[in-house]
């Protein structure tokens, strides 16, 4: 994928003038090559097209926030970074090339359909309420495949991703998410997918969703999007009621009828049937829920026709940031699990913690988007946490975690992760303690908890901070 995965291939640029204007349906134009492209002015590399976006996006797409702010207040910072011009729906008074069009999010989107258009490679789409991240990054890196890095899986994320797809790509894969009903399918429909992977239906944000089971329609709606010759690769405790007849979908899991099925699993080592065959596959990160996805990668191998060598021996260091990461600071072992948080994940988590000489510790922080039954969600994590030492819990719901657990396992409940807590953290952690910190995104991610408390610890046991 070359050195920056969302620019173009060393010597070719993403995108020619000629090229951007046709796509948006503009008269034929002279201007500058394009070598990325970006909608956040602040990110904007040197040859770059910057996307001037408004802060609302309208009725059309549920924006996570909503703001005044406008892309095209920003375009001269952008040229200041080197933008090579900028994709507007009202001109601006600079020096800078410019496609004008009647809505910047609509010229995102149409990007995204050109370059779809002009790809020959394999085009994989996933989505589930865990690991979409993960599988995306463990089965670009075994095909070689384009992949932006990151989330990027939303109204945005998507378009923003195919329009970034060098032209030349072995395969693509795109990341699909959703937390309101009928987002998946426009998306799948944009991607239009070889492949369309679900890894899984938990309660992640559910808030907007009646039932699990419209939460599962959701995530099968990815299917809408497949090509004439598409398959759907699906977990096997996913019901597959409602699909089209005919529809070829492969099943990965435990169950004997999967096409992947995962006979057994212990650390990071894990043994499959694949259409029949045992292999056996180092899983990267290791646990029962990265093997689970590891067989979603190799039952995708199987449907491309491909040997799943590559994917057998796969490294720790794939597993993005925040997803389970674990490092040893100042004698505790520190498992950065802060990305995000729900019900099954939590449960996953919190079953891979194992005390080795010193106590496990749980920092639990709030799983949001869980809808009416939040409070009951975080109650039953009780039972999860019946092997864990001391559990310090986080956010306003997890006050129902909290009065479950036995008084011996309660360090203390805070409403937030301020600096308090973590200073309270940091002075009683001990050396040989194995520290699980996990919770939903603006818990802990948000606050780059995990990175301040690692510096903490440093400081408290003298090491030089790293570089």
């Amino acid at each position: 994928m070359g050195a920056r995965p969302d620019c173009a291939e060393a010597g070719a640029p993403l995108w020619r003038w000629p090229e951007l204007g046709k796509a948006l349906g503009l008269p034929p134009l002279a201007g500058p090559a394009v070598t990325g492209l970006a909608i956040d002015s602040r990110k904007v590399r040197p040859g770059d097209l910057f996307i001037a976006l408004s802060g609302d996006p309208g009725p059309r797409f549920h924006a996570s926030s909503r703001s005044e702010r406008d892309g095209h207040d920003f375009a001269a910072e952008a040229r200041r970074r080197g933008a090579a011009g900028a994709l507007v729906h009202r001109p601006l008074n600079l020096d800078m090339p410019q496609l004008k069009v009647g809505d910047s999010l609509d010229g995102l989107w149409a990007l995204g359909r050109a370059r779809r258009a002009q790809l020959a490679c394999a085009v994989i789409a996933l989505t589930g309420s865990s690991g979409k991240t993960t599988a995306k990054t463990l089965l670009a890196a075994a095909l070689g495949a384009f992949a932006t890095p990151g989330s990027l899986n939303n109204h945005l994320g998507v378009p923003l991703s195919l329009a970034r797809t060098p032209k030349g790509a072995a395969a693509a894969l795109y990341e699909i998410g959703t937390n309101h009903p009928g987002e998946i399918a426009p998306l799948s429909e944009l991607v239009r997918p070889q492949l369309a992977l679900v890894l899984n239906v938990h309660p992640a944000h559910a808030e907007f969703f009646a039932d699990r089971d419209e939460l599962r329609k959701e995530k099968l709606s990815i299917y809408k999007g497949l090509t004439s010759e598409g398959q759907l690769i699906v977990e096997d405790s996913i019901e597959l009621a409602g699909l089209p007849r005919g529809l070829r979908a492969l099943r990965f899991g435990a169950g004997s009828g999967c096409h992947c099925r995962l006979r057994s699993h212990a650390g990071n080592r894990a043994e499959y049937l694949l259409d029949g065959r045992p292999i056996r596959a180092r899983v990267p990160g290791g646990g029962r829920h990265r093997a689970l996805l590891l067989g979603a990668v190799l039952c995708a191998f199987s449907a491309l026709g491909r040997d799943p060598a590559p994917a057998l021996n796969l490294p720790d260091s794939l597993i993005p940031t925040g997803r389970g990461n674990a490092a040893t600071v100042a004698g505790i072992a520190l498992v950065d699990d802060s990305y995000n948080a729900n019900p099954e994940s939590m449960k996953a988590a919190l079953a891979n913690l194992r005390g080795e000489t010193g106590r496990t510790v749980a920092v639990l922080g709030e799983m949001l988007e869980l809808g009416e039954r939040s409070l009951e969600y975080h109650e039953q994590l009780a039972s999860s946490c019946t092997a864990v030492d001391r559990v310090v819990a986080v956010g306003p719901d997890m006050q129902a975690l909290y009065r479950r657990l036995r008084p011996e396992q309660r360090w203390l409940w805070s409403e937030q992760a301020d600096q308090p807590l973590l200073e309270i953290l940091a002075s009683g952690l001990q050396p040989g303690d194995q520290v699980l910190v996990k919770g939903s995104n603006r818990i802990f991610w948000a606050q780059g908890f995990v990175d301040r408390l690692r510096e903490r610890l440093r400081q408290r046991a003298g090491e030089r901070p790293r570089s």
